[in-house]
C-alpha cells in the first residue's frame, strides 16, 4: 500500500471523512434500484418453480383458497406467497401403530420396551381384560379433503381407531378375541372406522385393520394359561369322544345294513327256488297226465342220475344166479397201483 497517497494521510480529520462519503453517495444511489429489482427476480424466481415427487400431488392454493391440483413434475405457480402448493402423497402406504411402536424396522425389527396401556388395556364383553395390540394401514384417496377437511389427519385416526376397536373387542368374549373371531374383529374395525372417516369426509381410505398380539396383563396370566389349558383338554376330550363315535357308529350302520341286505336276499332266493319248483312241478304233472309212462320212466331215470353217483360201491348181482361169490375189491387193488 502506497501510504503516501492514503486519504488518512496526516491529522485524522472526521470532518474529511463525512465530506468524501457524502461525494460517493449518489454513486451509490445510481445502483440501489437495479440492486433492489434483481432481489426481487431471484426471490420471484425460487418461489415460483415447486417440483411434485412420483409418489404425490401438489394442492395449490391462492390467497388459502384451493385452486388446482397437480400432478408429478415441475410447475409454477405464482410468486410472492400469492400461491401456496402442498405436497400430498398419494401413493404412499401410511402405517399406525397402537400399543407397541417400531424402533428400527429390517430383518431383525427392533421394537420400542416402552408398554402403552392407556390405549392397549381393553375389557372384553365377558369382563376380561386384554392387551390389543393392532396395525391400521391408510392412504390418501383425495388430497383436497385431507387439507381442508380435517386438522390433523394422524390424529384423527388414531384416536378413532381405538375408539372403535374398545367397541369391538367390547362386543366379544375374551376367547373370541384371542382365536376364534380375529378376522371378524379386523373386518368391522375396518368397516366402522371407513364409516365414520367418510362421515367426517376425510378424503382417507382403510388399506387394512390387522390384530397383532393379543395377550391377557402379566399378573393373571398363569391363571388365563390354566384356564386355557383346561379348554384345550375338555376339546381334545370332545374331539376324542366324536371320533370314536364317527368311527364306532358309521361300521354299526354298515353291518347292520348288510345284514338286511343278506336277509332280503336269501328270502329273494328262498321265494323264487320256491316259484321255481312250484312251476316245476305243475309243468311235470301236466307232463304226466299227456303220457304217463314215459314221465314216470323219465323221473325214475332222472332219480336214479341224482342218487347213484352219490352211491358207494355198487354190486350189480344177475337175478338167475344161485348163489353169490366171494367178491374181489379190484377197486382197491387198482388204486393202490
Amino acid at each position: 500500500m502506497d501510504f503516501d497517497n492514503s486519504p488518512f494521510q496526516g491529522p485524522f480529520n472526521p470532518e474529511d471523512i463525512i465530506k468524501r462519503g457524502k461525494q460517493q453517495l449518489p454513486n451509490l444511489a445510481k445502483y440501489l434500484p437495479l440492486g433492489i429489482i434483481a432481489f426481487f427476480i431471484i426471490i420471484a424466481m425460487f418461489s415460483s418453480f415447486y417440483s411434485v415427487g412420483p409418489d404425490e400431488v401438489g394442492v395449490i392454493r391462492r390467497f388459502g383458497k384451493y385452486v388446482r391440483t397437480t400432478n408429478p413434475g415441475l410447475h409454477v405457480k405464482l410468486p410472492f406467497g400469492v400461491e401456496k402448493a402442498s405436497k400430498v402423497k398419494v401413493k404412499y402406504i401410511f402405517k399406525e401403530e397402537f400399543g407397541f411402536r417400531t424402533v428400527q424396522a429390517g430383518v431383525v425389527t427392533k421394537y420400542s420396551t416402552k408398554q402403552y396401556f392407556d390405549e392397549s388395556l381393553m375389557l372384553t364383553g365377558d369382563l376380561n381384560v386384554l392387551i390389543v395390540e393392532w396395525i391400521v394401514q391408510f392412504k390418501v384417496k383425495d388430497p383436497v379433503k385431507l387439507l381442508f377437511k380435517i386438522r390433523d389427519p394422524r390424529a384423527t385416526i388414531r384416536s378413532i381407531s381405538e375408539a372403535v376397536m374398545r367397541q369391538v373387542v367390547g362386543d366379544n368374549s375374551v376367547s373370541e378375541v384371542l382365536t376364534t373371531r380375529r378376522v371378524e374383529i379386523n373386518m368391522a374395525v375396518e368397516d366402522k372406522l371407513q364409516e365414520i372417516l367418510d362421515s367426517y369426509d376425510s378424503g382417507i381410505q382403510i388399506v387394512t385393520v390387522k390384530l397383532q398380539d393379543v395377550n391377557p396383563p402379566d399378573p393373571v396370566k398363569p391363571s388365563f394359561n390354566e384356564v386355557n389349558e383346561a379348554k384345550q383338554e375338555k376339546e381334545k376330550v370332545i374331539n376324542q369322544a366324536w371320533e370314536a363315535y364317527n368311527k364306532a357308529i358309521p361300521a354299526a350302520r354298515g353291518t347292520a345294513e348288510k345284514t338286511i341286505k343278506k336277509a332280503e336276499g336269501y328270502e329273494l332266493n328262498r321265494v323264487n327256488k320256491a316259484k321255481g319248483d312250484a312251476a316245476k312241478f305243475i309243468a311235470t304233472y301236466q307232463a304226466y297226465k299227456d303220457a304217463k309212462d314215459v314221465t314216470r320212466k323219465r323221473l325214475y331215470l332222472e332219480a336214479m342220475t341224482d342218487i347213484i353217483p352219490k352211491a358207494g360201491a355198487k354190486y350189480i348181482i344177475d337175478p338167475s344166479q344161485k348163489g353169490i361169490l366171494p367178491l374181489l375189491r379190484l377197486d382197491r387193488e387198482v388204486q393202490s397201483q
